[in-house]
């Protein structure tokens, strides 16, 4: 190794050894989740005390989440009686909110207990989990390796307290933990246009995974 004039080559070693200590290393990605999405998901959802059907993952506004949810029976019922499947045309559920049409509106067939999120790294976790929480309890489920990260620490927690988001762990043995409760005494947006037509988006496939309570064909 060259040394740089005036400087010896025991001064250049030193220099470079301290550069390489200092200099932010490459983040290498968790690995693979210990189950699927799904089967991490129903184990999340008895953790959180979520007595619903966890739902096969889907995409809504673009994330992709499973949606803990149950039928409303009465809704349900009613919307046999008058011939009305879920409607999950965005545009026609949105006139549902218009003063003149409200009246025919039909009630929310499903209940939505949760949104959950799972994925390998925190900040996609966030980003899919977040747009809910403004209507629903959501939560994130990361490989519990990411919880030993300063990363973390420092950046995750923080977003996912100001957000109101549970945080848990699932380990190699598909084992779910708690790692940052939620706040479940915030306020929840009311119902509106992009909240009915995720119930409608819901309610659909409740029905397609059998999901009908004694009673109601």
């Amino acid at each position: 190794m060259a040394a740089t004039p005036g400087r010896t080559g025991s001064d250049a070693a030193t220099s470079a050894a301290h550069r390489a200590r200092t200099s932010p290393t490459r983040v290498v990605p968790p690995g693979p989740l210990p189950a699927s999405t799904h089967d991490i998901a129903k184990e999340s959802a008895a953790v959180l005390g979520r007595n619903g059907v966890v739902l096969p993952q889907m995409t809504l506004l673009g994330r992709k989440v499973h949606m803990v949810a149950r039928l409303r029976p009465d809704a349900h019922a009613e919307r046999i009686a008058t011939g009305m499947p879920p409607v999950i045309d965005r545009a026609s559920v949105s006139t549902w909110t218009w003063p003149e049409l409200a009246h025919e509106a039909p009630a929310p067939a499903a209940e939505i207990l949760g949104v959950i999120a799972v994925a390998r790294h925190w900040r996609t976790g966030l980003a899919w989990a977040v747009p809910f929480a403004r209507y629903y309890d959501a939560a994130m489920v990361l490989p519990d390796t990411v919880m030993l990260t300063h990363d973390y620490v420092s950046n995750c927690l923080p977003r996912a307290r100001a957000y109101g988001l549970d945080v848990l762990s699932v380990d190699d043995n598909t084992i779910v933990r708690r790692d940052l409760p939620g706040r479940p005494e915030r306020v929840m947006m009311a119902d509106d246009a992009l909240s009915r037509w995720m119930n409608e988006m819901v309610y659909e496939q409740l029905l397609a995974v059998d999901e009908v309570p004694a009673g109601v064909d």
